[in-house]
């Protein structure tokens, strides 16, 4: 059969979790369909994907790019440098690998790495994990194959007849949790009696949240909840400070087992990345969303917008969650009835199975 032919597949971008989770989900399940496939990944040097991509058993090249300066124009004139430099480099890339297809997820280096092979005429599938396209993927659109995408309404930025409906790959370990509410909560060191709300502030932490909690955490506990507190490694310190001698409050840097947080939480305070969200999605979890202000055209508070007109989701503004976090949090907290309205409609909005239709999708290209 045609699928089991050894593919040699270039997977690229990276940056954030948001980017990296969705790829290697991607990378997963080809190694599903045959395992002998080669998958070599593309990534920014010195980003996050630079530890997490080996760590999950894949190769991994870095690319000398960041993104340009928005604010400061005048130092943009090295960011072309090394975008001049990270194109010779995919060119290398290419040459050595020679990929029979290029996917691209998003992040500073699926721009250099796709048009390299797009210019040399290897096949190239973007996935768009936003609401509102990314700058990257809309120039790399044009000479794409396809374009795998999570919500409606995306032709707005890519060409209709390359457009795929398949939602946005999550971690497969997110939907695989046995235990029930009350079991996850005993296991994690709760109180089943007790609602649990979970704090996320992203893969690098989010200041904002860290600081709303903070000043919010005595009111949330005094109410009954207990809290579990992801702060991310910049903040863990300064976060401890604040939690250390409080009953009923979690804090770590980092949450590993979020399949078990997730079935043990009743109300989940996030950013609103496009992987967080089609989580949330999959498993129907109320949420209270703080799109980041620091993203490229605003496109978390268009992902969590997205969720608001469909009475999913809750969303604050980044300016004003300190002084409405604590209320938000009890509010719904104490009405089950708008909790089980907000996951319902949250799973509705679900597409499962992502990254088996998007490599079904790589497959139909290369045959």
């Amino acid at each position: 059969m045609e699928k089991d032919k050894t593919y040699r597949i270039l997977i690229s971008g990276g940056g954030t979790g948001g980017h990296i989770f969705p790829a290697l989900s991607i990378a997963n399940a080809l190694r599903r369909r045959n395992p002998e496939v080669e998958i070599l990944f593309v990534g920014a040097e010195n980003r996050m994907e630079m530890e997490r991509v080996p760590a999950a058993g894949y190769d991994i090249i870095g690319l000398p790019v960041y993104g340009f300066d928005r604010k400061r124009l005048w130092r943009n004139f090295k960011v072309l440098y090394q975008l001049w430099k990270s194109m010779r480099l995919a060119r290398k890339v290419l040459k050595e690998f020679n990929p029979d297809m290029a996917v691209g997820v998003g992040g500073y280096a699926s721009g250099p790495m796709l048009k390299a092979a797009q210019k040399k005429g290897i096949p190239t599938l973007i996935q768009e994990q936003n609401s509102y396209a990314g700058v990257t993927n809309k120039l790399l659109a044009k000479n794409a194959t396809a374009i795998c995408v999570a919500y409606d309404k995306m032709e707005r930025f890519f060409p209709a007849e390359k457009i795929l409906m398949t939602g946005n790959p999550v971690r497969n370990d997110i939907l695989n949790c046995e235990l029930t509410q009350a079991q996850a909560k005993e296991k994690l060191g709760f109180s089943p009696e007790r609602p649990l709300v979970l704090v996320v502030g992203g893969s690098l932490g989010a200041r904002t949240i860290n600081n709303s909690i903070s000043a919010a955490l005595d009111k949330i506990l005094n109410s009954g909840a207990s809290v579990m507190w992801q702060t991310g490694k910049f903040y863990i310190e300064e976060c401890a400070e604040k939690a250390a001698g409080r009953e009923n409050v979690k804090i770590s840097a980092f949450i590993s087992n979020m399949n078990v947080a997730y079935r043990a939480a009743d109300v989940i305070v996030s950013r609103a990345g496009a992987s967080t969200i089609s989580e949330l999605q999959l498993i129907g979890l109320p949420a209270i969303l703080v799109p980041s202000p620091n993203v490229a055209e605003d496109h978390q508070r268009k992902n969590a917008q997205a969720l608001v007109d469909k009475n999913a989701a809750i969303m604050i503004l980044d300016a004003e969650c300190q002084e409405k976090i604590a209320d938000t949090v009890i509010s719904l907290l104490n009405n089950q009835s708008q909790r089980n309205t907000m996951s319902q409609n949250l799973k509705k909005m679900a597409l499962a199975d992502a990254d088996e239709k998007i490599v079904n999708k790589i497959y139909d290209i290369l045959k």
